[in-house]
């Protein structure tokens, strides 16, 4: 069945974020007291709010983290943002395809409008996707809670079981399958597991031109 919304997460969907993030994060960490590794932070947080980490840290680790500290990592992934942000190779050819078969899309991302629109127009990809952003600080609560991808679904006027998601983390794919909706899930890092995102229902992906077939869409000439 062909979709009517195609759901795109963000940070490393769209851009590639996610080294610089869990870096910043994992300094953030070892400042705290704490010692989480970049690729542990990854495996441990991708796709979460940063408010949901610091909750997770306070519980799991015992750190004792100022009531500021998920907006003093926000600041300072800005900084780290304006070294320059890539695009995820082939997305702009996915965009192509959805826009050509006349498939609407959007983003639904547990990051602020803030940076996304910073990441986003950094990699050159803001003008295909600055009137389509939903966040998560929208919503009560983040991924893998299904409500930012509710959220964008309502906002775009379609039902969940015509939408589609395209996510790279454990707890989006947990939240698009809560939602009622596909999902596809990219495993071109390293540390993806496809057995776990086959466990939650979604399709694995290593590479973005694979994405209009898997999709059924025809690309344009």
């Amino acid at each position: 069945m062909t979709p009517k919304l195609i759901i795109f997460d963000c940070d490393g969907i769209l851009v590639d974020t996610e080294k610089a993030a869990n870096e910043v994060l994992s300094g953030f960490v070892s400042r705290a007291g704490g010692n989480i590794s970049p690729d542990q932070c990854h495996l441990r947080f991708t796709g979460r709010t940063l408010d949901t980490i610091k909750t997770l840290l306070e519980t799991e680790e015992g750190l004792i983290l100022e009531p500021d500290w998920a907006d003093q990592v926000r600041a300072a992934d800005l900084v780290a943002f304006e070294k320059g942000v890539d695009a995820i190779p082939g997305i702009e050819a996915v965009v192509q395809a959805v826009r050509a078969n006349g498939i609407s899309y959007c983003v639904g991302s547990s990051g602020k409008y803030e940076k996304m629109h910073a990441t986003l127009g950094s990699a050159g990809l803001l003008p295909l996707f600055k009137d389509v952003l939903f966040s998560a600080q929208d919503v009560s609560n983040g991924k893998p809670a299904p409500d930012i991808f509710l959220y964008a679904a309502k906002g775009m006027g379609v039902d969940p079981q015509h939408c589609i998601v395209i996510e790279d983390s454990l707890p989006g794919l947990q939240a698009a399958r809560d939602a009622g909706m596909r999902a596809f899930g990219f495993t071109a890092d390293p540390l993806a597991d496809e057995a776990k995102v086959r466990a939650l229902g979604a399709t694995p992906f290593k590479a973005m031109a694979d994405l209009p077939a898997l999709l059924g869409l025809e690309t344009p000439a």
